[in-house]
């Protein structure tokens, strides 16, 4: 299974089509929020027609919190807060964010992200291939700010138990991470050209699936 992940677009697709080239052929797309700059809510629908391939998408701490009916209303599946299985692997999805000090529009409480995680773990079986679609990072992984770490303390249940954790939310966080079997990626901020092309090998290897990312970037002028 061949994955591409973007975060953070924020209303700018200029650079979509591009990155499309470079990934190549892939079967599912995966968008880690912030789809737009504070709305307007169907300006989604721009980037989704963008795509051939089965998307899943969470909305970031810059979308507004209706922005989940259009998803659900699109060609895109909204994954926040659903857990749903693909060609054997299982997807969980987490949108908004923790707190920060800015009062975005879709924040969400440490408490209610823990409680949300829980009830979609309960659903995971042993054994199956687990990845998950956050916009905010755990904490204390691709999370700093400055020297201050700002991600949710509730994702880090996640560590050690998911092959793979896909997020955005800190724009200069773009990187890949190991915790564990656990791999973490930020593909960086897409409005700036930005993604991931990561492969998933869906026979286990020592206990764990075989996972090779892929940085990208799009050297091409935004218009």
């Amino acid at each position: 299974m061949r994955l591409f992940a973007i975060a953070d677009p924020h209303g700018n697709y200029s650079r979509i089509e591009e990155l499309l080239r470079i990934a190549g052929n892939v079967d599912l797309v995966l968008i880690a929020g912030d789809i737009t700059n504070f709305g307007p809510d169907e300006k989604a629908l721009e980037l989704f027609d963008k795509f051939r391939q089965k998307i899943l998408a969470v909305p970031g701490n810059c979308d507004n919190e209706s922005i989940i009916k259009v998803v659900e209303g699109s060609k895109a599946i909204n994954l926040h807060k659903v857990s749903i299985s693909i060609d054997g692997v299982k997807f969980m999805g987490m949108g908004g964010s923790n707190p920060t000090p800015f009062c975005t529009p879709f924040e969400i409480q440490e408490c209610d992200f823990e409680e949300n995680v829980s009830n979609m773990l309960e659903d995971l079986k042993a054994g199956e291939i687990l990845v998950t679609l956050t916009h905010t990072p755990p904490f204390g992984i691709l999370d700093t700010v400055g020297d201050t770490h700002v991600g949710c303390k509730a994702l880090n249940v996640f560590l050690d138990r998911a092959d793979l954790m896909i997020c955005g939310h800190i724009h200069e966080a773009r990187g890949i991470e190991r915790s564990g079997k656990t791999i973490i990626v930020n593909p960086g901020m897409a409005a700036l050209g930005f993604a991931a092309v990561i492969d998933i090998n869906t026979e286990i290897e020592n206990n764990v699936p075989i996972i090779n990312v892929e940085l990208i970037k799009s050297d091409r002028e935004v218009i």
